[in-house]
C-alpha cells in the first residue's frame, strides 16, 4: 500500500539525562548483597561476598537481613529518586523530613500514571487500594510483598532502618575505596554525556546499556542513565514518573580511567564476533530478514549445533537477538559499532 505524507510532524522520542554518585552505588551494593541467587552471576566472584559479608559489623548484618526478607533496597533507590544533594548526610536529612504518607508514597513502585491516585491511598493506607497495586504487579516476583510491607510497616521503624544500613553500609564499604570508586562512575558519566553530541537517544541508550533497544514509549519522556560498578555486568530496570531509569555497568575502560588504549569490552566483542566467516555470512542473512535456527541452517548448509554456536557468541556480543522465536540483527547495531571504533580511535 502507498502512503502518501501529508504531515511534517517529526517522530517524538525521549531525552537522555545522566546522574552518577557513590550513594547509588551504596545502595546498589546493598541490593547485590542480599539477592542471594544472582550473586554468582556478578563480575565480582561469589567468595568476595562472601568474605565481605563476615568482615561486616553484627548490626549491618541484621539490617542486610531485614533488606533481604523485605526488599527495602528498593526503597533506598525510590527515596535517592527524590533527593537532590551529593552526600550521605543531606540524603538521611532528606529522609527523616518526609512524613508518614508522603514517605510511604515515595518508596511505593511506580507503575503507571494511571494508577497514581492508587498509590496514593494505598500510602495512606486504604486496604482496597493496597490490593489493587498487588494484583496490578502481580506478575513482578516482589514487588506484591514489598507493596504489602510498605503500606503497612511503621514508617519510623523503616527510615531508622534505612537510615541506618545506608549510613552503615557507606562507611564500611564506599569510604575506604572512595576515590577510585567516585572516579571511576564520574569517567563513565563524562564519556556518556560526550558521546550525546555524536548519536541519537536511541543509539545512546543501546550503546552505554551494552546492547538494550529501547524505544519510545508515550508516557516517558526521559530516560536517565546510572553508571554503576558494583552490580556488573547487569544491567537494571526502573520506573518513575515520566522516566525510564538504567543503572548501567560501567565500561572497561572507565576502570583503567589512565589508560587511553583500553577499549570497552562490547567492543572488542563485537569485532570478535565479526572476525570469522561463518558469523559474517549470519550477520549478512538477518541484515536481509529474520531467520528461525531450522532456516540458518538450510541456507548454509551446516549443522544446528554448528550455527546455534556461531549465533551464541552473536548474541553474547549483542549484535543478534532473538524475536518471536526467530533470531534478528539489532537495530542500527551496525551502524552504531563505526561509531563506537570512531570515540575510541579519537578519545584523548
Amino acid at each position: 500500500m502507498e502512503i502518501l505524507q501529508a504531515t511534517s510532524r517529526k517522530r517524538e522520542t525521549y531525552e537522555v539525562h545522566f546522574a552518577y554518585s557513590t550513594l547509588w552505588e551504596c545502595a546498589l551494593g546493598i541490593a547485590a548483597i542480599t539477592n542471594s541467587r544472582l550473586l554468582k552471576t556478578l563480575e565480582k566472584p561469589a567468595s568476595y561476598w562472601k568474605e565481605l559479608r563476615g568482615s561486616l559489623s553484627e548490626n549491618l548484618n541484621q539490617h542486610l537481613d531485614y533488606v533481604e526478607k523485605n526488599n527495602t533496597w528498593k526503597a533506598l533507590l525510590q527515596l535517592l529518586h527524590q533527593h537532590e544533594g551529593n552526600t550521605l548526610d543531606e540524603f538521611c536529612t532528606s529522609v527523616n523530613l518526609l512524613q508518614g504518607t508522603e514517605f510511604k508514597f515515595a518508596c511505593l513502585p511506580y507503575i503507571g500514571e494511571k494508577f497514581q491516585h492508587i498509590r496514593e491511598k494505598a500510602a495512606a493506607g486504604e486496604e482496597s487500594a493496597i490490593l489493587e497495586l498487588k494484583q496490578t504487579t502481580s506478575d513482578n516476583p516482589f514487588f506484591p510483598q514489598y507493596i504489602e510491607f510498605i503500606s503497612k510497616t511503621d514508617t519510623q521503624k523503616v527510615k531508622a532502618h534505612l537510615v541506618e544500613v545506608m549510613t552503615l553500609w557507606y562507611e564500611a564499604v564506599i569510604s575506604p575505596d572512595l576515590e577510585r570508586v567516585n572516579q571511576i562512575l564520574k569517567t563513565d558519566y563524562e564519556s556518556k554525556k560526550m558521546m550525546k553530541e555524536k548519536i541519537s537517544p536511541e543509539e545512546l541508550v543501546q550503546w552505554a546499556t551494552g546492547g538494550i533497544n529501547y524505544l519510545p514509549e508515550p508516557s516517558v519522556h526521559k530516560v536517565l542513565l546510572i553508571p554503576q560498578y558494583v552490580y556488573r555486568p547487569w544491567v537494571i530496570e526502573a520506573d518513575s514518573k515520566d522516566t525510564k531509569v538504567f543503572y548501567y555497568p560501567v565500561a572497561n575502560e572507565s576502570l583503567s580511567p589512565n589508560d587511553k588504549y583500553m577499549p570497552n569490552n562490547f567492543l572488542v566483542l563485537k569485532h570478535k564476533a565479526l572476525g570469522e566467516e561463518i558469523r559474517l555470512r549470519i550477520v549478512k542473512l538477518l541484515s536481509e530478514k529474520d531467520y528461525s535456527l531450522q532456516e540458518l541452517t538450510e541456507q548454509l548448509n551446516m549443522g544446528k549445533t554448528t550455527i546455534h554456536h556461531h549465533l551464541k557468541i552473536l548474541r553474547a556480543a549483542k549484535l543478534v537477538e532473538i524475536i518471536e522465536g526467530k533470531y534478528s540483527l539489532k537495530a542500527n547495531v551496525l551502524e552504531l559499532l563505526f561509531k563506537e571504533l570512531e570515540q575510541y580511535i579519537k578519545q584523548s
